[in-house]
């Protein structure tokens, strides 16, 4: 009865994905179908945009497998990229918490302890703004001072915001003193959970910051290949995107980041490519994004499937 009751719960989320997932990509076409900008398409360079996103994803998967591997937790690559592709999608859901919920029961599907689970989660999150925040210093420093003369205050603030809580929270996992009081709060003893070694730390990092750029080049790359990039250059690409998607994902009201990225996009973008191409890429990037977080989530589950069948196929020959 319990299996039962499992198979149903899971169907239910599972339809409720999808249906969040298939509104956003409704939304984002027919948004990008009224779009009143001139576009030239050119296959050399959407396709070199998919790449780079597929290298970003690559790139991210393996970062959260630095940390658990900092915690002596081992997932082996492809289960972790079904995990996190699955878990992914859990951000067009209202709510925010649904992606790092998802992640925490389908690692610990795959072996990983729950306190380890939880707070990997945490973990990456943390180090993806604190990455971001690095990505859109190096890329956009003439232009950050700007923000505050426009609109752009509170996407400034809330990246403030973000870089404190995530400095608060990665002070928490290395201290001895910290993982003590917290372990007392939730209920584990000192010897389960433990602090996060440093280099752990940095790996993750530099796979992360590196994943950012990789970012902007698909950013990039999808607007040379829309026709709408020739004043858009890749340290620029790079930085907005970083900031646009980070204020998305800190807007807690907003699911998968939906508005406040693209605002982001076009305040940073309208004085480089003008308004109706920033708005025109911020919406094809949008529906790229969602479109290419479906395909990788359909590719890493055929991917776990095949190899979990691989066993059974040579025990018969």
């Amino acid at each position: 009865m319990r299996m039962r009751w499992r198979v149903v719960a899971q169907g239910g989320v599972t339809i409720l994905v999808v249906a969040f997932v298939a509104r956003a990509v409704a939304s984002n076409w027919d948004d990008f179908r009224s779009m009143d900008v001139s576009l030239h398409p050119r296959a050399d360079w959407l396709t070199v945009s998919v790449a780079a996103t597929l290298v970003t994803y690559v790139l991210q998967i393996e970062s959260w497998r630095r940390v658990l591997a900092g915690w002596r937790q081992a997932i082996e690559f492809v289960p972790a990229a079904r995990a996190w592709c699955l878990a992914n999608l859990g951000r067009y859901v209202p709510g925010k918490v649904w992606s790092v919920a998802g992640l925490v029961v389908m690692a610990r599907q795959r072996g990983v302890e729950s306190w380890a689970a939880a707070a990997s989660a945490v973990v990456i999150q943390a180090i993806g703004v604190g990455t971001s925040l690095a990505a859109i210093i190096m890329t956009l420093p003439g232009r950050l001072p700007g923000l505050f003369l426009g609109g752009g205050a509170v996407i400034v603030l809330a990246l403030a915001g973000g870089a404190a809580i995530a400095g608060l929270t990665l002070f928490a996992l290395h201290s001895h003193w910290a993982v003590g009081r917290i372990g007392r709060l939730v209920g584990e003893r000192g010897s389960v959970l433990r602090p996060l070694p440093v280099r752990a730390t940095v790996a993750a990092g530099v796979l992360t910051l590196a994943s950012w750029m990789t970012y902007g080049v698909a950013f990039w790359s999808l607007a040379r290949g829309l026709g709408l990039g020739a004043a858009l250059t890749p340290p620029t690409a790079i930085g907005v995107f970083a900031l646009g998607y980070i204020a998305g994902l800190l807007a807690l009201f907003a699911p998968g980041g939906v508005g406040v990225r693209e605002g982001a996009f076009g305040l940073l973008l309208a004085p480089v490519m003008g308004p109706g191409s920033a708005v025109g890429l911020s919406v094809a990037s949008r529906l790229l994004l969602t479109v290419m977080e479906v395909a990788a989530a359909g590719i890493t589950v055929l991917a776990a499937r095949a190899r979990s069948e691989q066993p059974k196929e040579s025990s018969n020959v």
